[in-house]
């Protein structure tokens, strides 16, 4: 029946695509603001519940941090063996791919997205092994984890978190659950005993997890989820050839140099590309004698892992905001993303601003500064 809807005709590369995403598992994501929110308990809860409709249902691994609550949930539900590995005359337990590829259930729970890999460097690339062999995957991770976050979390809770997962995994999602609970509640679990040993529970009330760091990290989840949710619905509209409103199309410069804030400009301007749903740019102008390859190599691999156009150029002369300009002028960057001038005032009068020269020469551009601090 024609409703006068105009359905997009799909390439055979996009067929191609799909048919290849139809072949790999599903994954699903419990995601939540803190420890102790009850990500795996719900995980494991939820496993029952499909355990109980004739589905294989296994558990890869499950850290329950000795929570008694979250042991018990276990019940009857199979588990992998682990996989025993040596290092510096240590054994640990670690989570065995091999074998549950072997065993080829229809879900793997496979808990702690963020944390260090067993068969490869990092466990979401476990995961991504699992869901290629056409395992479906339920995992559990905290939203400070996530890779564009990085710095808000520094700058909110104070603790910089070293073990991340790219913002890619979130997209490659199938279903995302948001597990909440009130700041509140969540004191009141801490303060009983049921997230952390007696011992550890000051520690804990007077560092990560003060009321503010709570609030702070709970908002910051929920505004992940609903943008996902947004995208996604873009998604879906545009796959049934619904039009999108007309406008133009955002693109984002983040221009980059030697100072420390470089990687927190690249993620701020990522994050506001994702909510824009623009494309990203990173440039960096190279300037004689001032070159740093493992730190170029480095924004280059944080620019893949958000999708973005790395653009290197050697300094020319000393012109370097008209280089900006004609980056801007043939890139068509809606959006400029810079830090604070490194220049002094005595240079700024001599040399010009960078900044005031951009401005001058882009008028339908708009100018983001990041503060250093």
């Amino acid at each position: 029946m024609d409703n006068g809807r105009k359905y997009k005709r799909m390439s055979p590369e996009e067929i191609l695509k799909k048919i290849e995403k139809m072949k790999k598992g599903r994954l699903k994501i419990y995601i939540g603001a803190a420890p102790g929110v009850g990500k795996t308990f719900h995980m494991l809860r939820d496993a029952h519940d499909l355990k109980a409709k004739g589905v294989d249902i296994v558990i890869g691994l499950v850290e329950t941090h000795g929570r008694a609550d979250t042991e018990a949930e276990i019940k009857d539900l199979e588990i992998i063996p682990k996989k025993t590995i040596h290092y510096k005359g240590r054994e640990f337990q670690e989570l065995d791919v091999e074998a549950i590829i072997k065993r080829n259930p229809d879900v793997v729970i496979i808990d702690e997205l963020a944390a260090p890999g067993s068969k490869n460097k990092k466990r979401y690339q476990d995961v991504q092994e699992i869901l290629q062999a056409g395992i479906h995957v339920w995992t559990a991770m905290n939203i400070q984890h996530l890779e564009s976050v990085r710095d808000i979390v520094q700058q909110v809770t104070g603790i910089q978190v070293n073990e991340r997962v790219p913002d890619s995994i979130l997209k490659e999602a199938d279903e995302i659950e948001i597990i909440d609970v009130s700041p509140e509640t969540l004191l009141e679990r801490i303060k009983e005993g049921k997230v952390y040993s007696k011992e550890k529970i000051q520690q804990a009330l007077n560092n990560f997890f003060r009321k503010g760091n709570l609030v702070a990290l709970r908002e910051l989840a929920l505004r992940e989820v609903a943008d996902d949710i947004d995208l996604r619905l873009e998604k879906e509209r545009t796959e049934l050839g619904i039009e999108e409103p007309s406008g133009i199309h955002e693109k984002i410069l983040v221009c980059v140099n030697y100072r420390p804030n470089a990687e927190k400009l690249i993620r701020r301007g990522w994050r506001i590309a994702d909510r824009l749903n623009a494309d990203l740019y990173i440039l960096h102008i190279k300037q004689s004698g001032h070159q740093d390859e493992k730190v170029i190599h480095e924004w280059k691999n944080l620019a893949e892992q958000f999708g973005a156009t790395f653009i290197i150029q050697e300094a020319k002369s000393r012109k370097v905001a008209q280089q900006i300009v004609e980056v801007c002028r043939q890139y068509k960057i809606t959006q400029i993303v810079m830090g604070m001038s490194a220049r002094t005032r005595w240079e700024e009068i001599w040399k010009g601003s960078i900044i005031n020269v951009i401005m001058q020469k882009l008028k339908y551009v708009d100018v983001l500064i990041v503060s250093d601090r």
